[in-house]
């Protein structure tokens, strides 16, 4: 029995096949990440670090640009895919995760450390669900509600994460 591979996916009954094999299904579920039978959460952010990686090694500018295109079509792309499946917010769509980890990498270094504490923290808030992003996460519809508690989370986590970069907490 695999951790990675259900028969099908949502109330439409999607195949792995057919996710893969549709461009926007293939990012929706985090290049494949979230076709993960357990915690596909985790591995859609864990997705999300060679992605956060690449858009490191640009400039500032490039990484903000970068990322507000993540966020922006990740409105789109959540919310065709959850169409697609036939319910909202399925599981196994992560692309809300993989904003969401850069966006809480968004104003600290590259290190180790941060990637490290950046993913800790962000699952952290995206699992809690603290207000209010547990009342978003509830009551906001569509790609874009699909989005929005992950990209509160993130703020939180990020903001967290930079404290923690600004008092030397990490190196």
């Amino acid at each position: 029995m695999s951790i990675f591979l259900n028969s099908s996916y949502g109330k439409n009954k999607l195949t792995p096949r057919q996710i893969l094999s549709n461009p926007l299904l293939f990012l929706a579920f985090g290049f494949g990440s979230g076709l993960a039978k357990k915690a596909p959460g985790t591995m859609g952010t864990l997705a999300a670090i060679p992605v956060y990686w690449l858009f490191a090694q640009t400039n500032f500018i490039t990484y903000s640009i970068l990322t507000t295109l993540a966020i922006v079509a990740g409105i789109w792309i959540c919310g065709i895919a959850a169409h697609k499946l036939g319910e909202h917010d399925f599981g196994g769509i992560v692309w809300d995760e993989v904003a969401g980890y850069l966006i809480t990498l968004w104003l600290v270094p590259c290190t180790w450390q941060t990637i490290v504490a950046g993913f800790v923290l962000f699952r952290l808030f995206d699992i809690l669900k603290p207000w209010p992003i547990r009342w978003l996460d509830r009551h906001v519809a569509g790609g874009f509600g699909i989005m929005i508690d992950d990209v509160l989370a993130a703020v939180f986590a990020g903001g967290l994460l930079l404290l923690m970069v600004h008092y030397q907490w990490l190196s």
